[in-house]
């Protein structure tokens, strides 16, 4: 193998492709995934979502470098030069994976648990984990495992900030954060993406909140892809339209409906498919307001039981979402 820099702070973001990949836990169980395929773009905040036993935690443990596939390629690396990530310590000591426990030891404390990690990641910034500290307001004297659950998702979001890993991983930290604490962390990781740039997955259900954070989205069902590609083009898979009811049920006529609000006389109804310029213009010459729809509304539509499952290998973009039966 090559020789590496020895400092992190002279590394690309980092790349990460899956391929093929099959993972089981049990010989005759259902895997949970399932000959999957997906590409990683470097430099972006990739989003990936799923529901409930689709298998991010699983796929994210691979990047990593947690555990090995059953069979396929799990790489990483910067791009034109991937690596497989299991047993490499090239990969282990560029990729940052957060959990929401924080991976720290419960009877220290928060400052002396951190310091294990400015010794593993050769890019780590004491500062800007002491800032994340303070904005959340967590007590770095106080021994972990005293802590509560926000305060302690608090931690393992300042593990992620600061490691400043070429490919850093959050699953699902942020779910024992309050709402302010959580936007403070959007805020925080925005602000310093855009100092120091570097590959961002997170993993989350909450996805109306932060998805504004997302440049790139990948979507998992049952083990699978079912699409991955920039997040203004899957907004743009639908549109929103707002105005008076009538009005907009008029325009929306035989669309499939992804959700609708009203309040009072107005409506906000949420439609798969676009419109194409004179569909547009008539809609806006009647005084409606034509936008993208939310990638929360697409998920729901994705994921429906009543929508067919992803292909195997599709870690492509869908052409069009199956209609409903």
């Amino acid at each position: 193998m090559t020789a590496k820099p020895e400092s992190a702070e002279t590394v690309a973001p980092f790349a990460a492709e899956l391929r093929d990949v099959v993972v089981r836990y049990d010989r005759d169980g259902e895997p949970a995934l399932d000959r999957t395929d997906l590409s990683i773009p470097a430099g972006t905040i990739t989003g990936l979502l799923g529901r409930n036993g689709a298998g991010k935690s699983t796929l994210l443990s691979l990047l990593a470098g947690f555990r090995r596939p059953t069979s396929g390629e799990v790489l990483v690396g910067e791009p034109g030069s991937l690596e497989a990530a299991y047993e490499n310590p090239w990969a282990s000591m560029n990729v940052q994976l957060v959990r929401e426990s924080g991976d720290v030891w419960g009877d220290e404390r928060v400052s002396e648990s951190l310091s294990h990690y400015e010794l593993l990641r050769p890019a780590w910034d004491a500062d800007l984990a002491g800032l994340v500290l303070d904005t959340l307001e967590v007590d770095r004297c106080t021994k972990y495992e005293a802590l509560s659950r926000g305060k302690k998702s608090a931690v393992a979001a300042a593990v992620g900030l600061a490691s400043r890993a070429p490919l850093t991983i959050f699953d699902e930290v942020y779910l024992g954060m309050d709402a302010p604490s959580r936007y403070a962390f959007y805020d925080l990781l925005l602000a310093d993406y855009a100092e120091h740039p570097r590959t961002i997955v997170l993993s989350s259900h909450l996805i109306e909140e932060i998805e504004r954070l997302f440049e790139h989205v990948a979507i998992l069902d049952h083990g699978r892809t079912l699409l991955s590609e920039p997040a203004e083009d899957l907004r743009g898979r639908g549109t929103s339209l707002t105005g008076p009811a009538d009005v907009v049920a008029r325009h929306v006529g035989d669309r499939r409906v992804l959700s609708e609000q009203r309040l009072g006389r107005t409506a906000q109804v949420a439609v798969l498919g676009s419109f194409d310029a004179a569909q547009r213009a008539a809609a806006v010459s009647d005084g409606l307001e034509l936008d993208g729809v939310t990638l929360q509304d697409l998920f729901v539509h994705l994921t429906a039981t009543d929508v067919a499952p992803a292909e195997p290998n599709s870690g492509a973009p869908v052409a069009q979402p199956q209609e409903e039966r």
